[in-house]
């Protein structure tokens, strides 16, 4: 392949190029079971099981999903936390050949009625808190089944008798299309079929979604390489990820950074996830001293929120040899306070930046382990190519004009489902014969080969690490009867980097009464996913327009940046 690659000479003992095994996610972990049977795999607030349990978990719940008429190709949703039926569930998945649909829990009623349709699910498992979502939208989808699993169960008895209490926890039973995780594991132990051959390294594996609400978001369908290669190139790039070694599985398995890097990459080295289904700062410090991880990955509002943490000025962080941030822009000046923090409780590691989209998995290029640039987020993974092009484009600019980054490696997606358009614009072949994701975002690359990433093309806000996208927002809110007119802006905020805000006008006749307000509210909880929702809602009688009579959202970004310097 005849490309410049000017990063390479920054690789170290980074090797350039990788051989990617022509097999599936299971397979990759199965093979760690059997060279390392006894390594823990996953550890969940006290109940663990090693590598060789992990897999005949796997196997079992492969077998209740085949029970159920599971088949390859079939796909189905998992809208869990971080927590023991989802990993094990997702492997099996994997390993009779369906695809897994990945699905924020905390999604809104109709965005769960999207995902389904759109996946085209023939199954889901979620929480029994959550299962009345599914209730309401199932008959309208093409669900055959639904799993209801429990927190408590995957706990370790005694904490388990507690958590039932404490919840007031009461259990669902088996009837109809519902079935619980209980029943549903126990058919397993009854199946009399075959296993069918494993997937290969072409086959779909995972779909997730690119962000947004009310149907207007981006299934993105991921192969068994795109995850194998993420998890190899990883642990290549990092330097990281030993057997043996632990990580905290703060980041969701329904994010790509969270199921690419938290998870896979972790069980496909022999690694073992600390999973921790709902991050509590507070919980940390205990988090730490029992655990005592190694690695730690998270968006920037999590560094954030470390640092003011008075709980977590005494806590020994001498265990973490890796430490890793995505999902944003991690400003200079917050890298140097994590890293002042990292090393005044004892570790040796500083936190090291990367960028990827979630049509490559996740991180596609990282800081270099012993070298940094200030503003950079690092350089290309090994097989893993960038360039800058002119905007809406093919055309290649040089070395520090400001363009669109473009990716190409084995870890780009295979499509967006259910819409070509959009696939075609996305994945382009350019005059060099690769194919080339134009990730929407504008970057430019130094002479040398790091890239630095600037904004995104698309209007877009990224609160606490997740995509939000206002068009989609502010088609909501219109959608209420007594609104007129919304936009929707990102403000910058302190722990969110931004926090979203609703400017509305209502129709004529109509005041913005308590009552009009609460509705609005209730609107938007309905129907926007809990970390998409405004936090705040402004009401005006006109908003400004520009010269060809669109909403100027600029001039209100402009107008909250001056009320934040006046603040300050």
């Amino acid at each position: 392949m005849n490309f410049k690659a000017p990063w390479l000479k920054y690789y170290g003992e980074t090797p350039e190029t990788l051989n990617y095994p022509k097999c599936s996610m299971f397979e990759m972990v199965e093979k760690v079971a059997e060279e390392r049977p006894k390594l823990k795999a996953y550890d969940f607030m006290g109940n663990w099981a090693t590598y060789a349990e992990f897999i005949k978990e796997v196997l079992q719940c492969s077998e209740s999903l085949l029970s159920i008429g599971i088949k390859k190709g079939d796909r189905v949703t998992i809208c869990l936390p971080n927590i023991p039926q989802a990993i094990i569930i997702f492997y099996a998945v994997n390993r009779i050949g369906a695809i897994a649909n990945m699905v924020h829990p905390l999604s809104a009623e109709n965005e769960i009625l999207f995902y389904l349709k759109e996946s085209e699910s023939k199954a889901a498992i979620t929480l029994g808190s959550f299962f009345w979502k599914f209730e309401k939208v199932m008959d309208q989808t093409s669900l055959e089944r639904i799993i209801v699993a429990s927190i408590g169960e995957a706990l370790p008895p005694v904490k388990r008798l507690a958590y039932k209490v404490m919840r007031k926890e009461k259990p669902m039973e088996s009837q109809g299309k519902i079935i619980t995780w209980h029943d549903f594991m126990a058919q397993g132990k009854n199946f009399q079929g075959i296993l069918p051959m494993c997937l290969t390294d072409e086959d779909p594996a995972a779909i997730l979604y690119s962000g947004g609400t009310t149907g207007t978001a981006k299934g993105i369908l991921l192969t068994n390489l795109n995850f194998n290669a993420l998890a190899m190139q990883t642990q290549a790039a990092s330097g990281c990820f030993a057997p043996g070694g632990s990580m905290l599985a703060i980041m969701p398995i329904f994010h790509g950074f969270g199921l690419g890097v938290c998870i896979h990459t972790m069980l496909a080295f022999g690694g073992m996830c600390i999973l921790v289904p709902k991050l509590d700062i507070n919980e940390l410090p205990s988090l730490f001293g029992k655990y005592k991880p190694n690695y730690m990955a998270g968006v920037p509002t999590l560094f954030e929120a470390l640092l003011r943490s008075p709980k977590m000025q005494g806590v020994d962080l001498s265990c973490l040899k890796g430490v890793f941030s995505g999902g944003d822009s991690l400003s200079a000046q917050l890298k140097k306070k994590v890293d002042k923090f990292l090393l005044e409780h004892g570790s040796q590691t500083t936190v090291r930046e990367g960028y990827g989209t979630t049509e490559c998995v996740t991180a596609s290029c990282l800081t270099p382990k012993n070298y940094y640039r200030e503003g950079s987020i690092g350089i290309p993974f090994p097989d893993t190519f960038y360039k800058i092009v002119e905007p809406n484009t093919n055309d290649e600019v040089e070395s520090g004009e400001l363009g669109e980054i473009c990716i190409s490696g084995p870890s780009v997606m295979r499509e967006y489902i259910n819409n070509p358009k959009e696939t075609v614009h996305t994945l382009r072949i350019h005059d060099d014969g690769m194919t080339w994701l134009h990730t929407g975002d504008l970057g430019f690359m130094d002479e040398d080969g790091f890239v630095y990433f600037r904004q995104r093309l698309k209007r877009m806000i990224i609160s606490s690490g997740y995509n939000v996208y206002p068009s989609q927002i502010e088609n909501v809110i219109d959608a209420h009867e007594a609104v007129l007119l919304s936009t929707v802006i990102g403000v910058k905020d302190d722990y969110r980097m931004q926090r979203i805000k609703a400017f509305i006008v209502l129709k004529p006749g109509v005041e913005p009464t308590e009552e009009v307000q609460a509705s609005i509210k209730a609107h938007c909880e309905k129907n926007i996913a809990k970390y998409a929702i405004p936090r705040e809602f402004e009401y005006r009688d006109s908003l400004p327009k520009t010269l060809v009579g669109k909403v100027a959202y600029t001039q209100l970004e402009k107008e909250e940046e001056e009320k934040r310097s006046k603040r300050a």
